[in-house]
């Protein structure tokens, strides 16, 4: 008999069968498995958000406390703009979103110009890209037919 080999063993592993307890909790596992990922998901998504919102808030309550010279004026202007926006729109509905709305944005773009600038110029390439896109639609139906 060598001192440095030992015999071979055979072994073979043998799973426990599963208990009815274990096979159901296995089933709702991957029953409720797309639910739970979705949830992990949307906590993701909600502690992102918060997160942002706090750091919006705490720079505009700064911004609040220590404000540019001028701004509490040009921002009731604004403000009464739209007042009056609303007083001018009797009637339909779409007038009290249009009249508001213009009449804000036509007094934030007399003090602040370059910013109106700005957002007209993103607006016309987003409209321009919005119309060629319905264009193509229509003309792809209209060939279709």
């Amino acid at each position: 008999l060598s001192l440095y080999s030992s015999p071979a063993r055979e072994t073979k592993y043998v799973e426990d069968p599963q208990t009815q307890l274990e096979e159901g909790v296995s089933h709702l596992r991957h029953a409720v498995g797309p639910y739970t990922a979705w949830c992990q998901v949307s906590w993701f998504y909600i502690t992102f958000s918060s997160a942002l919102c706090s750091d919006f808030f705490s720079e505009g309550c700064e911004f609040l406390q220590n404000p540019p010279a001028g701004f509490y004026p040009r921002l009731g202007v604004i403000g009464f703009a739209g007042i009056v926006g609303l007083f001018l729109a009797r009637g339909s509905k779409l007038k009290k979103l249009v009249y508001p709305a213009g009449l804000m944005g036509i007094g934030a773009s007399m003090y602040y110009p370059q910013q109106a600038v700005a957002i007209a110029k993103v607006a016309g390439t987003h409209v321009y890209e919005w119309s060629l896109q319905g264009y193509i639609a229509v003309e792809s139906l209209w060939k279709d037919n």
